[in-house]
């Protein structure tokens, strides 16, 4: 897998299901169209939620990965 290099990072912890949503909204909206970004969550839920929540709103969901920081999902956020 290539190393991506994310324009920002925003570290969940482990916030779960409703606030985990909301704490990715407002980090993608931080960022510029086509960026990326590196949303780390620790919920067991995010594995299937993040990729649901990409899906729903035309995000692009790049990569994740689990590592010494906790899971990492990688979601280029939509052109306008």
């Amino acid at each position: 897998m290539e190393t991506l290099h994310p324009d920002s990072l925003y570290d969940a912890a482990d916030l779960g299901c409703g606030d985990l949503a909301i704490a990715l909204m407002k980090a993608v909206r931080l960022v510029e169209a086509g960026q990326l970004l590196e949303f780390r969550a620790n919920d067991p839920g995010a594995v299937v939620d993040i990729p649901a929540w990409c899906s729903m709103t035309g995000n692009i969901l790049i990569a994740g990965q689990t590592g010494a920081n906790g899971n990492s999902y990688f979601i280029r956020k939509k052109g306008n």
